[in-house]
C-alpha cells in the first residue's frame, strides 16, 4: 500500500522522537518515499543526520533555509506529499495546527497541504486530556485530520496512563488500513440529502427547523473519502464542503428538493435521505409582507410531497436510507417507517438525549436494516458516525448483491 508513495515525517520535540526513526526506516523498507521536517526541539532529541541517513534525502527545519533557489521549500514539499505523518506530535504543535499558527517549517508545511494529514500524539497523560487539548484534537478530527492514538502505560515522566506513542509498526498498520478502506466505495454513485427546507410564508418569513446539515455534510463527505461520487443535496446551511468526489446542489424548499433528487435518482447506487424536509407548506405565499394586525393569525397548511415514500415506491437496484429523528418510541418508529416506505435500512436517534440532537458535532443513532437487525453506533463525531453508518451499508449491500 505504501510502494511509491511520497511521505512526509514530521516529527516534533519530546522522547518519542526516537520511535519517529524506526518509522522512517520501516516506511523506506516499505517503498515509500521519505522527507522529514523535524522541529527545533525535535533537534534536541535526535540529529538531523540520523533522519538523512535513514530516509535517503535532505532534512528540513529551518524554513528559511531554501535548499532549491528555484522553489519555496514548504511549499514544494506540501505539494509534493501524498500524505503527512506527524509521529511523535506534541500538545504544543496539535494546539498550533488547531488554530492557524505557522511559525517553523513543520505548520507552515502543514497549512500549506491538501495531503492527507495523520496525527500520532505523544504527551504526559494529563497534558493528553486537558480540554484545551482535546477540544483541540476534536477541531482538527472535525476539520478531516486523522488521528492515531497513543498507547496507554509507563510514560517517560514517570506517569502510567495514555499518552505513549504508537509503535511504528501500528502506525503503519492503522495508515495501511486506512488507504484500504478508503476504496470501499470507489465507483459507486452516492446521493445525499441534507439539511432543512425553507417554506416561503412572503418575502420576509419562512417556516423552517433545527437542521444544520452536519450529518448529511458528514455522510457526503465519508462517502466521497470511501472512494464514491457524491451528489449533495443541500438545504440552506452554513456548512461548506470542498472535495473532488462532491457535487453540491443547494435548494430551498420541499419541493425544490423533491425534483432535484428525481432528477438524480435513476443513476445513484446508494440514497441517502438525511435532510429535515418540511412536511407542510402555507398553502397561499404572500408577494408582499404580511402586515401586522390585531388578533390572532392562522397560516393554512397544505402537505409537502413525501420525497422519501416517492423513491421507495419507485426504487429498482438503489439502496435506500432514511433518517428518523425521534424523541418517543425511537425503535418502533424508526421500523415502522422503514417497513411503509420500502427502505433498504434506517437511522434513528433520539433528539432529546444529550450530544445527539440537531445542530451539534456529535450524534449517537441505531441503524436497522431491513432484515430488523439493530447496530447501535455510540456517541462520536457525526464524522465518525457517518463512516460507521457507511460500512454498515456496504456490508449490506453486498450481502444482498449475494
Amino acid at each position: 500500500m505504501l510502494t511509491d508513495k511520497k511521505i512526509v515525517l514530521g516529527v516534533t520535540g519530546g522522547i518519542a522522537s526516537y520511535k519517529a526513526c524506526v518509522l522512517t526506516s520501516k516506511l523506506t523498507q516499505k517503498g515509500a518515499h521519505v522527507r522529514v521536517i523535524m522541529t527545533e526541539s525535535a533537534t534536541k532529541f535526535v540529529t538531523p543526520l540520523t533522519f538523512q541517513a535513514l530516509s535517503r534525502n535532505p532534512v528540513y527545519f529551518d524554513t528559511f533555509d531554501e535548499k532549491d533557489p528555484q522553489k519555496i521549500a514548504h511549499i514544494d514539499l506540501a505539494d509534493w506529499a501524498d500524505m503527512i505523518i506527524i509521529a511523535p506530535a506534541t500538545a504544543n504543535v496539535i494546539s498550533k495546527l488547531a488554530i492557524g499558527i505557522a511559525d517553523d517549517m513543520l505548520t507552515t508545511t502543514l497549512l500549506a497541504t491538501k495531503a492527507p494529514v495523520y496525527i500520532a500524539p505523544a504527551m504526559n497523560v494529563h497534558m493528553y486530556e486537558h480540554p484545551a487539548i482535546v477540544k483541540q484534537m476534536k477541531q482538527l478530527e472535525n476539520w478531516g485530520y486523522h488521528f492515531i492514538e497513543p498507547g496507554a502505560g509507563h510514560l517517560a515522566c514517570g506517569w502510567v496512563g495514555k499518552g505513549r506513542l504508537e509503535e511504528p509498526e501500528t502506525i503503519i498498520e492503522v495508515i495501511e488500513d486506512h488507504l484500504t478502506e478508503k476504496q470501499i466505495l470507489k465507483g459507486k454513485k452516492v446521493l445525499v440529502s441534507a439539511g432543512p427546507t425553507r417554506e416561503i410564508i412572503d418575502p420576509v418569513r419562512f417556516l423552517s427547523n433545527r437542521s444544520s446539515g452536519k450529518m448529511g455534510f458528514a455522510l457526503a463527505k465519508a462517502a466521497a473519502d470511501f472512494g464514491a461520487n457524491v451528489t449533495l443535496i443541500t438545504g440552506p446551511v452554513h456548512e461548506h464542503i470542498h472535495h473532488p468526489n462532491i457535487k453540491r446542489v443547494d435548494i430551498i424548499s420541499a419541493e425544490d428538493m423533491y425534483n432535484v433528487i428525481h432528477k438524480h435518482y435513476p443513476t445513484q447506487d446508494i440514497v441517502i435521505k438525511a435532510a429535515a424536509v418540511a412536511d407542510y407548506r402555507p398553502k397561499i405565499v404572500h408577494e408582499e409582507k404580511m402586515k401586522k394586525q390585531s388578533g390572532e393569525l392562522t397560516l393554512e397548511m397544505v402537505r409537502t410531497q413525501d420525497i422519501l415514500q416517492s423513491l421507495g415506491e419507485k426504487k429498482k437496484d438503489q439502496f435506500l436510507v432514511g433518517f428518523a429523528a425521534e424523541t418517543t418510541n425511537v425503535i418502533e418508529n424508526g421500523l415502522k417507517k422503514l417497513k411503509a416506505k420500502n427502505l433498504n435500512a434506517i437511522v434513528v436517534n433520539d433528539v432529546s438525549e444529550q450530544g445527539a440532537g440537531f445542530a451539534g458535532d456529535t450524534n449517537k443513532v441505531t441503524y436497522i436494516n431491513r432484515d430488523e437487525h439493530l447496530e447501535n453506533i455510540p456517541l462520536a463525531t457525526k464524522q465518525n458516525v457517518a463512516k460507521h453508518i457507511l460500512r454498515r451499508i456496504k456490508r449490506d449491500l453486498e450481502d444482498e448483491i449475494t
